[in-house]
């Protein structure tokens, strides 16, 4: 005769919901700054130029975000370690033009990240700025154009532009050795004078037809230039119609 199995009938599982639990929030105890100096009186100046020209290039815009030495937070993890990321430039396009940020926190802004970033090398940082952090840029922020430049060598200009598929790629140079970038539509270059009191090579924009995005004290002497100029040649022209312009 067959047995028919016995079925111990067990406790139900106990299902609960806890109603009250919510995901971490990240730190809001972020430091913004580490006291730690750039590497040379030449990167201040190196970085500020870049600022300060982009700037005043778009002084009508309100449609973007540019600074330099700024920590960028992009996770809880990397906040709690203090594991610091700091491009010495970045900019960020399409968010409001809000020059109180201490620094980019991403989960505040939306999940935005740095469209282009330009590192300022040094013997002592190349490594790494070539190395692990071209890669978080590439792979976590997804950075558009990087750029690095080492402000005591000339010809250390590198770029890469982010391709979908294949990652960065390097950016091809033009005849005066200049790189386009996307992102902001204009050519990174370098340029020979002197910004403040250090006469050296810098890394400057240039727009498409070729021209140096001038700082604002570069602008305003152009323009006084060019009104010298114009006052020459109507001074010039009164002399060939036999008039003094020193008595008009």
């Amino acid at each position: 005769m067959q047995m028919t199995p016995q079925i111990t009938p067990t406790s139900p599982i106990e299902v609960t919901d806890n109603l009250d639990w919510q995901p971490p929030m990240p730190p809001t105890d972020l430091i913004f700054d580490d006291g730690e100096p750039l590497e040379s009186n030449r990167h201040r100046v190196a970085m500020n130029l870049l600022i300060r020209s982009l700037k005043h290039d778009w002084a009508q815009r309100q449609d973007f975000f540019v600074g330099g030495n700024m920590f960028v937070y992009y996770s809880s993890k990397q906040a709690r370690n203090r594991d610091f990321k700091g491009p010495d430039f970045l900019v960020v396009l399409n968010v409001e033009s809000d020059p109180t940020r201490l620094g980019w926190v991403v989960w505040e802004e939306n999940g935005r990240y740095p469209d282009v970033i330009i590192e300022l090398l040094s013997d002592s940082t190349e490594a790494e700025d070539l190395g692990s952090k071209k890669r978080l840029y590439e792979q976590v922020f997804k950075t558009k154009d990087y750029f690095v430049f080492h402000p005591f060598k000339e010809n250390s200009l590198q770029g890469w532009h982010l391709d979908s598929d294949r990652g960065y790629q390097p950016i091809e140079e033009n005849p005066q050795r200049w790189l386009w970038c996307q992102s902001l539509n204009l050519w990174v270059g370098t340029w020979r004078g002197q910004v403040e009191d250090d006469n050296a090579v810098w890394l400057r924009f240039y727009d498409e037809a070729g021209n140096v995005v001038l700082l604002p004290e570069e602008a305003e002497q152009q323009r006084a230039d060019a009104e010298q100029q114009r006052a020459n040649r109507l001074a010039a022209k009164l002399r060939e119609l036999g008039a003094d312009p020193d008595s008009i």
